[in-house]
């Protein structure tokens, strides 16, 4: 199949970007001889065909508590290799380095890089490396980003290395995973929304959030099983009363707690009252007795100043201003004739 017109202008516009990003692998591989050669295939086998992240997805889908993430992990792979493997490799058709030029095949001998088939753009190793890991990072916090970019950069590093990609080829990829594991994980989460409404009505939602491969496996201990209270000894009572579980007596604690309460007032309450009573004052001896208060007389210092009367008409004279002024009669004036 000839190279379609989307290969010919990658193969022209981004030619000085693809040959600088080889050419700098190809210094490494050089210096380093064939030591990096087993290391780099081996990165490059957890890409192949994505089937390491699937069977990684199929074992986390047993789980309950990790199914979630098996089923983001499965869908973000599989709509990586949809886009990529199928739709894109064959529709773009482009030639791998060393199948499209004599500098890239010399360098593809140095190394002694395995021959690969099917087309170059994009790279389905690092699609389905860059959709499992965008699928854990999504589903499991932001702890998870930098191992991510670390595991799809060294998947890139690997293809190139190989030269069995383009730099432009693992870019694409890179995008196309990202953008798969984000479609999963939308989808995921719709998938649970629906199971988990569906639970009380529907058995099979149930069965599906509820079902763990654990449960199954004679060496496997179930978290209830470790929470079990210990059994009895015998002659301890009857049996009803020690082997309650423990959502019995977390239901019959906040029973009691308010009769402990209402105890601990009752005692404290005497000794706050105790506390307030003033102490009495102590006896006086016999035989003597405190002499009544004499009653306090008025003096005439005590009485208040009154005001010098206006000098007037009615005025006395200075002579007789001390003493009192002649009662007058009611019959008319009485004085000197």
């Amino acid at each position: 199949m000839a190279e379609s017109a989307i290969a010919l202008w990658l193969d022209n516009n981004l030619a000085g970007f693809d040959h600088l990003f080889l050419s700098v692998q190809h210094f490494f591989a050089d210096k380093a001889g064939t030591v990096l050669t087993p290391v780099m295939r081996a990165i490059t086998f957890l890409g192949e065909k994505g089937i390491v992240f699937l069977l990684l997805a199929l074992l986390f889908m047993l789980m309950a508590s990790k199914r979630d993430l098996g089923v983001c992990i499965f869908g973000a792979v599989c709509c990586g290799a949809l886009i990529t493997n199928i739709i894109l490799k064959d529709a773009v058709g482009r030639l791998r380095p060393f199948e499209n030029d004599i500098e890239y095949e010399l360098w593809w001998m140095t190394v002694g890089s395995p021959a690969e088939d099917g087309f170059s753009f994009p790279s389905g190793h690092v699609t389905a490396c860059a959709a499992g890991m965008t699928a854990i990072m999504l589903m499991r916090g932001k702890k998870w980003i930098l191992p991510s970019a670390i595991a799809v950069a060294l998947m890139c590093i690997s293809r190139n290395y190989l030269m069995a990609h383009y730099p432009s080829d693992v870019l694409a990829g890179a995008c196309i995973g990202l953008l798969s594991g984000v479609i999963a994980w939308f989808i995921t989460q719709l998938i649970f929304r629906f199971l988990n409404r569906g639970r009380n009505r529907s058995g099979l939602c149930a069965f599906i959030l509820d079902f763990d491969i654990g449960d199954y496996l004679p060496f496997h201990r179930s978290g209830k099983e470790k929470a079990a209270p210990a059994k009895p000894e015998r002659g301890a009572g009857s049996g009803e009363e020690d082997v309650k579980t423990y959502s019995a007596r977390r239901k019959a604690a906040p029973a009691a707690a308010p009769a402990v309460k209402e105890e601990a007032v009752k005692i404290a309450a005497p000794v706050r009252r105790a506390e307030r009573v003033r102490p009495a004052a102590p006896a006086e001896p016999a035989g003597t007795e405190e002499a009544p208060a004499a009653p306090v007389r008025r003096t005439e210092s005590a009485r208040p100043i009154e005001p010098a009367r206006p000098a007037g008409r009615h005025a006395l004279p200075e002579k007789d201003a001390g003493k009192k002024p002649a009662r007058r009669a009611p019959g008319g004036y009485q004085g000197k004739h």
